[in-house]
C-alpha cells in the first residue's frame, strides 16, 4: 500500500493537495477510517488482538482501491498473482508461527485450568470466587462476571459464604493466612510465559 502511494504521489511530482482533489470521496472515507482507528487504539491503553480487527477491512478496502486504480500498470498477471504468492506465504507463515509459539509457551493453560476448576465446582456444588488479577480472560474461562478484592473474599470465605476461591499463586501463601481452615488444592495453571506464577484454587 505504501508503495502504491508513492507510485502515486510520484506521478503527481509530490503535490499532496493535487493528490487529495483527484481522490473520490469514498477513498478518502478509507483513509479517514484508518487514521481514526489508528488513533483509537493508540489511545486505548490495553492494545489486545481484537480491538486491532476494526481497522482491517478498511485497509482491505483500500487496498482494492489502490490496485483497481491502476489496472493499466498492471496487466501482467504474473504482476498481481505474485503479490497474491507473497500475502498467503506471510500471513500463512505467521498464523504457523503463532500457533507453534501458542503450544511452546502453553497459552491455552488458563483455558484448561478454568475448564478444570468448573468441572470440579459442579460436580461437589461448590460456591467459588476469583479474586482480582489483571487477566480479564480468567472471568471468562470460570463462568465469572466480575472480580472479588481480597478483603472482601475474606470476609466471605470466613462468613461460609464460600467454598472456594481463585488467586493467583504469588498470593495465596498470604492469603491463606486469612482463611479459615483453607488449604491449596492441587488444581494450578500450568505457567505461562508471560505468566509464570499462574493460579491456584483455594479449598476448605
Amino acid at each position: 500500500m505504501l508503495g502504491l502511494a508513492i507510485v502515486d504521489l510520484r506521478a503527481l511530482r509530490w503535490k499532496i493537495g493535487a493528490a487529495f482533489r483527484e481522490m473520490s470521496p469514498e477513498t478518502l472515507w478509507l483513509i479517514c477510517w484508518i487514521f481514526g482507528g489508528l488513533i483509537v487504539m493508540s489511545i486505548v491503553p490495553s492494545k489486545r488482538v481484537d480491538r486491532i480487527f476494526p481497522i482491517i477491512p478498511p485497509f482491505c478496502l483500500l487496498l482494492a482501491v489502490q490496485i483497481s486504480g491502476k489496472q493499466n500498470r498492471f496487466r501482467c498477471p504474473s504482476v498481481l498473482g505474485t503479490i497474491l504468492l507473497i500475502s498467503i506465504f506471510w500471513t500463512g507463515g505467521y498464523v504457523v508461527a503463532k500457533v507453534v509459539s501458542g503450544y511452546r509457551d502453553h497459552r491455552d493453560a488458563l483455558v484448561a485450568f478454568g475448564r478444570t476448576v468448573r468441572r470440579e465446582m459442579a460436580l461437589h456444588h461448590w460456591r467459588y470466587e476469583v479474586l482480582k488479577t489483571n487477566e480479564e480472560g480468567l472471568l471468562l474461562y470460570l463462568d465469572k462476571v466480575h472480580f472479588v478484592k481480597p478483603d472482601s473474599g475474606v470476609i466471605e470465605w470466613n462468613r461460609g459464604n464460600l467454598d472456594a476461591i481463585v488467586v493467583p499463586n504469588k498470593d495465596a501463601p498470604t492469603l491463606i493466612r486469612d482463611l479459615r481452615d483453607a488449604a491449596l488444592s492441587q488444581l494450578k495453571s500450568v505457567p505461562r510465559k508471560n505468566e509464570p506464577d499462574g493460579y491456584v484454587l483455594i479449598t476448605h
